[in-house]
């Protein structure tokens, strides 16, 4: 069967059926509310802060999300079953991290030591992609003029630089779990 062609250009370019207008408008409409009230149920811990394994989890909602919204070979239950299962299975692994710590080292990184009593470490930064520019930035933007002046900057596990003056510094015990102290 032929396709029709519009001024030279193939019609399909454009639109293929307009019921597929309506199915995404309706697919869309029920999706869409689906994948909020999972996201709420599921808690803060889903939308927090991104490491990479949330990073994972979120990209692949996303994916799913649009399979859903543009595929004609999912329906409707197939999708919302793929978004319940991400969703399950990202909580699922929060869950087995906050209950079981040996499966931290799996999920997620441990936080970096990048400078300690105002020495920065650069084998580790070379290591971590992090530049004496950034750190400076970190210190900067926390209200720090003087990195010697500093106890620490460690880099979290979700990307973001966390900066420790020596006055609030105390004991320390904030950094135990702080690779490289």
């Amino acid at each position: 069967m032929r396709t029709p062609r519009w001024s030279g250009y193939d019609q399909s370019m454009w639109l293929n059926d307009p019921s597929d207008l309506l199915r995404l408008t309706l697919i869309a409409i029920l999706t869409y509310p689906a994948l909020v009230a999972l996201l709420r149920v599921s808690g803060k811990r889903t939308l927090s802060k991104l490491n990479a394994f949330d990073l994972v989890v979120t990209v692949a909602l996303g994916s799913t999300l649009a399979t859903i919204l543009l595929s004609r070979s999912v329906s409707l239950v197939e999708g919302l079953l793929a978004l319940s299962l991400l969703v399950a299975l990202q909580y699922g692994a929060a869950f087995l991290a906050v209950r079981w710590p040996p499966s931290q080292r799996l999920l997620k990184s441990a936080p970096t030591m990048l400078m300690r009593d105002g020495v920065l470490r650069h084998d580790v930064m070379r290591r971590m992609r992090i530049s004496d520019s950034e750190i400076r930035q970190a210190a900067r933007s926390q209200g720090h003029g003087d990195l010697s002046r500093l106890a620490a900057i460690v880099l979290e596990t979700d990307g973001s630089l966390s900066v420790i003056g020596r006055e609030s510094c105390g004991d320390g015990s904030a950094l135990t779990d702080v690779r490289g102290r």
